[in-house]
């Protein structure tokens, strides 16, 4: 398979549903920056107001944000319930509001929690908004498609024997030089984990396999083993080069989402990268 289609994505993209965005009794009384401090806002939530607890309301966009995570939760196609949404709400607020009446929100590992919740809200509306405001066309895809995975590209079937030192890859190849069967040998001397399977290692691209192997087996003739040994980071090989052939790139349409996710992901690293310079980070040693 073609490396790009092989990157992980290295951000999530960043849930929107975190805090139930229930508004504090106390929340009126802080400063803007007690509020980023612990990640609460003065702010009502919009919407009609669809019960009251001691004077506190939940309103109808609460209702909307606690529904959203409330399917991620529940079995797909399970029926939302209003009263019981609602009922769950109400019971959310009497537990937070008894949380605020013994001072748990004062607890440090609380105010870094909501804290952090408050960071990802946002970092995840930052994330949305510039995925919405930045849309990879088709066209954009298709130029990846035509130059990273349409284009055909050649594999190879092998076997190798791997050893610890280069004494004992030489020991093998004059083994081999004097007719013993490579299978066998791999069986028998073979540290890695093919060495049970006669060190067979499938079809396989040369992005799969660290480049010095890679390398070498592209440079042997089909039905040839390498003369010198080859050196990575694991040990000592001797390779058997089996067949050779040429990959059949899957169709556009198939891997069409999979691109798209991928280039999405590049532009929002772009940008990472780019608000990143022109802001002063500072990390503390430990």
């Amino acid at each position: 398979m073609n490396k790009f289609l092989q990157i992980l994505l290295p951000v999530t993209l960043l849930a929107l549903s975190g805090c139930d965005q229930l508004q504090t009794p106390r929340d009126a009384d802080m400063t803007p920056a007690d509020q980023a401090a612990t990640g609460t806002s003065s702010t009502t939530p919009a919407g009609a107001v669809v019960a009251t607890v001691n004077g506190t309301t939940i309103t109808q966009s609460v209702v909307d944000v606690y529904t959203t995570q409330r399917r991620a939760r529940q079995p797909a196609g399970e029926p939302d319930n209003r009263d019981d949404i609602i009922e769950e709400l109400v019971n959310l607020e009497l537990m937070r509001q008894e949380g605020l009446s013994k001072g748990l929100d004062n607890r440090p590992e609380i105010v870094a929690t909501i804290n952090q919740q408050h960071r990802t809200i946002l970092a995840g509306a930052a994330i949305k908004d510039f995925m919405q405001n930045n849309p990879v066309s088709d066209e954009q895809v298709r130029q990846v498609y035509d130059t990273q995975i349409g284009v055909p590209s050649p594999e190879y079937n092998a076997r190798h024997i791997l050893v610890e030192t280069r004494e004992a890859a030489d020991q093998v190849i004059s083994l081999l030089d004097s007719g013993s069967d490579f299978a066998e040998l791999a069986k028998e001397k073979s540290i890695g984990p093919t060495g049970k399977n006669g060190g067979s290692l499938g079809w396989f691209s040369s992005n799969q396999m660290v480049a010095p192997f890679s390398e070498a087996a592209a440079a042997l003739e089909k039905g040839s083993y390498s003369k010198e040994p080859v050196q990575t980071q694991f040990g000592w090989h001797v390779i058997l080069l089996e067949d050779t052939r040429e990959s059949t790139p899957p169709p556009f349409e198939d891997v069409k989402d999979r691109l798209k996710n991928a280039v999405t992901n590049q532009q929002l690293q772009q940008h990472i990268q780019q608000v990143r310079q022109s802001a002063k980070v500072e990390i503390s040693a430990e």
